[in-house]
């Protein structure tokens, strides 16, 4: 209506042959007051993106400002107001919704008929449930904006085919959605018939998967250099180690592999016997950083009851939090100790092994008078502490 009384208003000012220049000047000044008051009132009824996030759709202030400073103005509200409730109506919850925009804010002013309810359908043909499909998206919502035919619908068939059901397809891509947004068929496929020429069986394929994904989509050439460099430092193919080793040493190339060797001889004084153990026995303690062995090595020595050869010999000790599990356990026994409770410490292992309701029951739980402080700042203790004066 607004566009149609323009015209007509523009159509009378220009064909008035006979008014005279005066008359023409106020003409256009009414014009132009009118035109400027119309583009005033049509903006004061369209509501910005952040309000319409924030008060319309309760979204958190954050993700709203977040969004809105990408998608600065919105031609039709009304189509933002249907691809919102089409997430939630799908199932999304607010924290997945939130995720999603704060992702893919672009998402607001995409097609609803022609990007995203498309790409949820391809999901739900290949039978995944609502609950899935949210989750999926949530985590890489770059999936709405990827090419059906090029990208979504051959990935979903190939980890379909490999990993054999939803449910651990699914699982794989709750954790890297990205593999949809891949040419698997590019270095997956070559990967997994090499590894699988290797001896390494499609189970062990399908939870390094899981595991180190991004491992699996290296260059064929380069998967086959991590396959030698492990076959040299001596772990067999027939090993159910043999593919953690590889892939731990196929995480760390471009010269990091080296680098962490060093790291565990100088800092925690392994020899390379005892590197090409631990490749063996367990490969992912490499996976530990200069940092961890650091503190892992600073904590151990200050008790006076452990060297750095306890590392050495029971090297998953790495693996354990300083904080959480061994600085309140060795305040713990420093304590017993010191009172004259206990009459030496335990093995590192069994230390850092130990379940929190074992270590309560046989050091806290009969010394809570003497000892129950030093875990206040431990949850789990705590409550225990707390049940017992119930």
């Amino acid at each position: 209506m607004m566009k149609a009384l323009l015209r007509r208003n523009i159509t009378c000012f220009f064909s008035d042959n006979s008014s005279s220049i005066g008359k023409s000047s106020t003409s256009f000044s009414l014009f132009a007051h009118y035109f400027s008051t119309a583009q005033e009132s049509e903006s004061l009824n369209t509501p910005t993106v952040f309000e319409l996030l924030r008060h319309r759709h309760q979204l958190s202030p954050e993700v709203a400002s977040h969004v809105s400073s990408v998608v600065t103005h919105l031609k039709n509200p009304t189509n933002v107001d249907s691809i919102l409730l089409f997430f939630k109506e799908f199932g999304f919850t607010k924290t997945q919704l939130e995720k999603t925009l704060k992702s893919r804010p672009s998402l607001l002013v995409a097609s609803l008929e022609k990007i995203i309810k498309p790409k949820i359908q391809i999901f739900q043909d290949f039978g995944f449930p609502a609950k899935d499909i949210a989750s999926i998206i949530s985590k890489e919502p770059g999936v709405l904006h990827t090419s059906t035919n090029k990208k979504l619908i051959p990935a979903l068939s190939l980890l379909k085919g490999f990993l054999g059901s939803n449910e651990k397809v699914s699982k794989a891509l709750r954790q890297s959605g990205w593999l949809l947004l891949t040419d698997l068929e590019k270095n997956l496929v070559p990967n997994v018939k090499f590894l699988e020429n290797c001896g390494i069986t499609r189970e062990q394929i399908s939870m390094l998967l899981n595991y180190l994904p991004r491992f699996l989509l290296y260059k064929p050439e380069i998967m086959r250099q991590c396959v030698d460099k492990v076959e040299e430092m001596g772990v067999s193919r027939r090993s159910r180690m043999f593919i953690y080793a590889v892939a731990i040493v196929g995480s760390m190339i471009k010269g990091r592999w080296e680098l962490k060797l060093q790291s565990f001889r100088n800092i925690l004084e392994f020899s390379e016997d005892d590197i090409v153990r631990v490749l063996r026995q367990n490969p992912q303690v490499f996976a530990v950083s200069e940092d961890k062995m650091k503190k892992v090595k600073e904590v151990l020595l200050a008790t006076g009851k452990y060297k750095t050869s306890c590392i050495i010999k029971d090297p998953k000790s790495l693996n354990y939090s300083v904080e959480k599990r061994y600085k309140p356990r060795f305040e713990v026994l420093g304590i017993l100790e010191s009172r004259h409770l206990i009459e030496k410490w335990p093995r590192l292992g069994a230390i850092y092994r130990m379940p929190d309701d074992k270590f309560f029951e046989v050091f806290v739980g009969p010394y809570l008078n003497e000892v129950g402080d030093a875990y206040l700042g431990q949850k789990a203790f705590k409550d225990r502490k707390e049940a017992r004066h119930i």
